[in-house]
This record gives structure tokens, sequence and C-alpha cells, in this order.
């Protein structure tokens, strides 16, 4: 009966749309982006009003994994959006698995001014060979947050290696708070992998759960937990861990640059700060790429990329990043952000990091399932006894048995 009353709204909406909306095609945009709803909204509504082609009609349709749920779905009974919102482990899957349209001939179409403004590790991250099946949006880095309030008080420093972080997480703790808040996540626990100057996946795409630096990145978790300097969560208890964050519980945490304007808003009781993570290796990009799936008929992708260029476009990529944190897919807009940037050095974090960026997981397929293995693994052994070694062992059998 819900379905059926959702369906006659939504038929009643259509015909209270103007007439001109008729004969416009529809591009269906699902996305993950529930902080930033309504901006996109209003994205939508500049688009659909600056041009009479295409009639743009974003929806958010839940975190990313139950966005790419829907989309699998979707995929099946072929009733698929024009445009969608892919966590960019998701994205490496949906190119293996044919499910999302090459986009080169429409990229090629580009000035070029335009494609050389983009940094070029944002803008290959979608590019596999002559194909194009990603475009740049919602991109950020991981960066190490903490409680500046507190840390001020104590005269320490906010932590420039892993080694400080372990160390200033003890002189944190106290009766009521703990000094870090872990959470089995596996976009933080390989930037720790990563940082070190390791990988989770081999040059050959092999898994490589057993590396030392996964190793020692795990063994340090374990020793901070069994000290009880820190707050172990596992992925699904995540919003928990913002609310340990913002009620003081914890001290400090790692988190995409996204997730900043969150941590301002709930924690009132103190300052928050961000700083790039410690360590001098490479950081993993986290975020989204836009893509269009399997199915979509030509005019349909035609609107999707033009409503991604017009994304592109300077003012609308200014207000992204100001509201959104997100790093700013072009130089110079880069350039144009910097008063933005110098007036607090929390938004600079992520950016700092741009030169270190790189691919996660190699941007092998079946990282996506193999995440779970490895988030089980870690919350095994920051939650119980595991041995850190054994446990890495065991979702690296597992990933292997995927291949």
């Amino acid at each position: 009966m819900k379905r059926i009353v959702k369906r006659s709204v939504l038929s009643l909406l259509l015909l209270l749309l103007p007439s001109t909306v008729s004969a416009q095609t529809i591009i269906n945009f699902w996305h993950s982006q529930g902080a930033t709803e309504t901006l996109i909204q209003t994205f939508a509504d500049d688009f659909n009003a600056r041009q009479d082609r295409y009639w743009v009609v974003p929806q958010y349709v839940g975190l990313f994994q139950e966005a790419a749920i829907r989309l699998i779905a979707s995929l099946r009974s072929g009733s698929v959006p024009a445009l969608f919102d892919a966590e960019i482990s998701v994205f490496a899957r949906l190119v293996d698995e044919h499910s999302v349209l090459d986009l080169a001939d429409l990229a090629s179409e580009l000035p070029v001014e335009l494609v050389d403004d983009f940094y070029p590790v944002l803008w290959a991250y979608g590019s596999y060979d002559d194909a194009r099946y990603g475009l740049p949006w919602a991109l950020s880095v991981p960066v190490l947050v903490y409680n500046a309030s507190v840390l001020d008080q104590r005269g320490l420093e906010p932590p420039a290696t892993w080694e400080a972080l372990e160390e200033a997480a003890a002189r944190l703790t106290t009766r009521n708070t703990r000094g870090f808040i872990d959470v089995a996540a596996t976009f933080i626990f390989e930037a720790m992998v990563t940082t070190r100057g390791g990988s989770l996946v081999d040059a050959d795409g092999e898994p490589n759960f057993t590396s030392s630096e996964a190793v020692e990145a795990l063994t340090m978790l374990q020793r901070m937990a069994r000290a009880g300097h820190s707050i172990p969560h596992s992925f699904a208890e995540i919003d928990q861990a913002l609310i340990d964050f913002a009620r003081g519980r914890g001290m400090m945490a790692i988190a995409s640059q996204a997730f900043f304007p969150q941590g301002e808003r709930f924690a009132v009781t103190f300052d928050v700060a961000a700083i790039p993570l410690p360590g001098t290796g490479p950081v993993p990009m986290t975020g989204t790429q836009l893509v269009v799936p399997r199915g979509t008929g030509d005019d349909e992708r035609r609107g999707a990329f033009e409503f991604w260029r017009f994304l592109m476009e300077p003012q609308n990529l200014e207000q992204w990043v100001t509201v959104g944190f997100f790093l700013p897919v072009r130089r110079s807009v880069a350039e144009q952000l910097q008063p933005w940037y110098d007036a607090s050095p929390d938004r600079r974090a992520g950016f700092d990091q741009l030169e270190r960026a790189v691919i996660r997981g190699n941007r092998t397929g079946e990282y996506a399932s193999w995440q779970q293995y490895l988030e089980e693994a870690i919350e095994r052994v920051t939650k119980g006894r595991s041995d850190p070694l054994e446990a890495l062992r065991e979702a690296e059998r597992r990933a292997l048995e995927d291949r």
C-alpha cells in the first residue's frame, strides 16, 4: 500500500510540473552526500533554470553501502539512475563488472585548458587506458581531527608521527576520557599503512594484508585498546564514534576531511582542529566518482555529463569546497580559495596532503569485498584478544578465496 501511495504522489507531482519539463530529459541523480543535500538541490535547481533540455532530479539514497545495494538492484531491474555517486572502492568494482558506461567520447569534447586545470591524480582516478568511467567531484583524504581545547590545556602538540600519536593518546587518557577513537574502517586503516610506506594491495592487484606496515599499524591499535587509551568501534558504530568525539569522550580520531564540518557543528563545548596524518608516506583518497550506469539512454548520458560540467564551473566548485570541505579538483579554483584556506589551518589539512594522495587499493575491483574481511579482523584485534598477524592472515586468506 505504501508503494502505491508513493507512486500516486509522484505521478501527481509530475503532472504539476511545468509543461516544459515533460519535453525535457529527466536526469535522476542518486547520491550519498547527506550533509550537502541542500546544496546539491540548489545546484540542480540552477542547472535546470539555465537550460531547457535536461531536468536534474537529485535524490539522497543513503550511505555508500546502502546506495551500492540500491544501484545493483536497479541494474538488475533496468531502472537505473542517469548519474550515480559511486564510493571509489565501489567505483572500481563497477568498472570491473562493466556496470558503468565509458564517457571518453564526451570527455574528449572538453577544452584542453579545462582538462589541464584538473589536478592530475584527481582527473586520472576515473580513467582506464583509453576509457573514462568516472568523473571527479566529491574527493577527500583522511586527516587527524582532535580536541584542540584539551590539547592546549595539557600543553601537547598535535602528533606528527604515529609514535607521537600513541604517546599523546596515553597522556590524554583520564578516568572519563580516552586519547584516541579507533574505528575499524578500511580507509582509516589503509591510511595508517600507506603513511608508513606500505600498501594493502600489491602492484599485481593481490591482497597484501600481512605486510610489515599493516602488522605494525594493527599492533599499535591493539596496544592502545589494551592499555585503555582508545575507544575501539566497529565500522557499523561510526555514528557512535562521532558522538564520543562530540561529547569529549575521545580526544583524537582519523576521519575524512569532509567530516570536519560535522565535527565542528556537533562539538559545541570545545574547539575542533585538524592536521595532516602522521607519517610521511602516501595518503589514500576517499570520496566518490560520478558515473553513468549501464542501461542509461544516450540523451540521459549526455545530460548527466553536462550536469557534471556545470558542477565543475568555478563558482560551483568554490561553494562545494567551502561547504563540504572536499578537495578542489581544479588548480585555478584552489588558487581562488587561498584566502579561505589561509583563514583557518584546519581547512588546509586535507588540501596540504593533495600531493601525497594516491588511488585506494590500487583500484582493484575485488577490494570493495575485501574491506569486510579487513574490518572484521581489525575489530577482533582491537575489541578482543586476537593476534594481529594471525587476524590479518585470515583476512588475506578470505580475500584470496574471492579471486
